[in-house]
Order: C-alpha cells, then structure tokens, then sequence
C-alpha cells in the first residue's frame, strides 16, 4: 500500500472510529432509553434482546447478539464490496456492539417523538460518517450498498421498508407506540442519509466555455467520465459559442466545478439535479 493510500486508509479509519461512537452513543443515550428499536441489525438485536427479556428472563449482552447477525452481510461485503471496505466495516460492527455495554447510560430526553426524531437524525449522522469514508455499519447498510452497486442507484428506501416489516413485528409483540415512534426513528434517519450521502446522486453540467478541449480533458481525468460538445451561436452577441456536457455524481461536482474556474474564470455553468439516468454511466469502485 503506498503512503498515499495509507494515509487515507487510516483518515478513514478514525472517521470510522468517530461514527461508532456517534451510533452507539445513539443506542445508549436515545434508543434504550426511549424504548425505541433503531431499525436495521441494531434494531434488530435489541428487539431479539427485548424479546429474551420478556419471554426468557435473559438480556443477553448487545455485542453478543449484533455479532452474530452481521456475519452474513460482512461476507457479501468481503466478497462483493472490496476487502478494505469490509475491514472497516469490522471495525464498526465491533465497536457499535460493544460500545453500548460499556458506556454510560446519558439520557437525554424522556419525551418519545424528540427521542425518535433526534436519535433519527444522531443515527443517520453516523451511518452517513461512514459511508463518507467508503465503509458502512454493517447489517441493512451493506445490503442497501450491494444494492446500489448492482442497481446504480440508491436504495436507501427499500432499506426503510425492510425496517418497517421488523418494526410492525415489534408492534405486534410490544405495543405499537414503541413500534410507531420507531418507525419515525428510522424515517428521519434514512433522510438524513438521503441528504448527506451523495454517491448515487447525478447531476448535468452544462458549461459554456472558450477552453471546451481543456476543460473535457480534466473531466476526464478527474471523473472518468465522458463529455459531448455543442457548438451554436450566442442569440445576444451572435457570436459563435462551444458548450460542452456531462454528468457527474453529485460528489464530484464540488472539485470539478474548482478546476473549470481555474481553467476559464469567465465559464458559464448551469447544473441540473438528474432524477434518472438509462445508460452506461461510470461508477467509481466502492474500494
């Protein structure tokens, strides 16, 4: 692995590290507390611990039981997402199960719709940190990324679906006020992915400019990406103008909007959200 990488590798390892402590803090300080099962496999373990509590006797520890369910999604993730993507991946299952054992109890708020709402957005915040940095927490998040890869979108709702089945199976066995403010845990979570999480996000450039050669060549090398050039006459000036366009993932825009202003100051850029995309379209690896 050369410096570079290492470099980044480790930078996404303590973003890793921030988001476990962002998720497990959520468990401790919002969802146990709060009664409220968080959705996906760490919703899942606390509705199998609760189902021990109250039909066994028995709360089997968190980490216990949060192990075992992710052994099935860490092996579509080593097998299909890439070997240091799954590596990091451990590393959250590990903390995310083992954190809340052993931090303290810090509630925050005994109100329920606050505890669904800002726990929502707490867990969403630590799934998006770790999708930031090419890993996930594993669970329903490795199953909505093999998704998306396979699908080229994202497939963050079907996630939410899934969760909602869980959650009405909890309604049926606890009571539906927990299983509904539940489900609102898991809504405010998925949109705060939905917004923090660009990767399958498209949008068009649009880019009026003297230097069309230039600026297609450091697309290209930037995003991979392919670009088509329009040449027509400007209706004020009528002059002759070159118009080059393309489409990036939303993660992109940013750098490469940078480098066009560097290359001509005086570009015009008009952007368009992409809703659907039918075609080739490049997608970078997950790893």
């Amino acid at each position: 692995m050369g410096r570079k990488k290492q470099q980044n590798f480790w930078l996404r390892m303590a973003m890793v590290i921030a988001a476990s402590f962002v998720m497990a803090f959520t468990i401790k300080s919002f969802a146990r507390p709060g009664g409220i099962f968080s959705g996906g496999f760490n919703g899942i373990s606390l509705l199998i611990i609760a189902c021990f509590e109250q039909f066994a006797g028995i709360s089997p520890p968190f980490a216990l039981v949060n192990y075992k369910l992710n052994l099935i999604p860490l092996y579509i993730s080593f097998r299909y997402l890439g070997r240091r993507l799954t590596a990091l991946t451990v590393v959250c299952v590990l903390l995310v199960g083992l954190l809340p054992d052993v931090m303290p109890a810090v509630p925050i708020t005994q109100d329920p719709l606050l505890v669904a709402v800002f726990g929502g957005i707490f867990n969403g915040a630590g799934i998006s940190l770790c999708l930031l940095a090419n890993a996930s927490s594993g669970g329903t998040d490795i199953i909505a990324l093999f998704m998306g890869e396979i699908k080229g979108r994202d497939c963050w709702n079907a996630v939410f679906l899934l969760n909602v089945v869980v959650l009405s199976i909890a309604g049926l066995l606890f009571g539906w006020d927990k299983a509904l403010y539940s489900i609102i845990f898991q809504f405010v979570s998925t949109q705060v992915i939905h917004a923090l999480h660009k990767r399958y996000q498209r949008h068009t450039l649009w880019i009026i400019t003297e230097h069309p050669e230039e600026i297609y060549q450091m697309i290209a090398e930037v995003t991979n990406h392919d670009a088509t050039l329009f040449k027509g006459i400007g209706c004020y000036k009528r002059q002759e103008r070159k118009m080059l366009y393309s489409i990036l993932s939303a993660d992109e825009l940013k750098p490469v909007c940078a480098r066009i202003r560097a290359i001509d100051p005086k570009a015009f850029i008009n952007i368009q959200r992409t809703e659907m995309l039918n075609g080739r379209f490049y997608q970078r690896p997950t790893d």
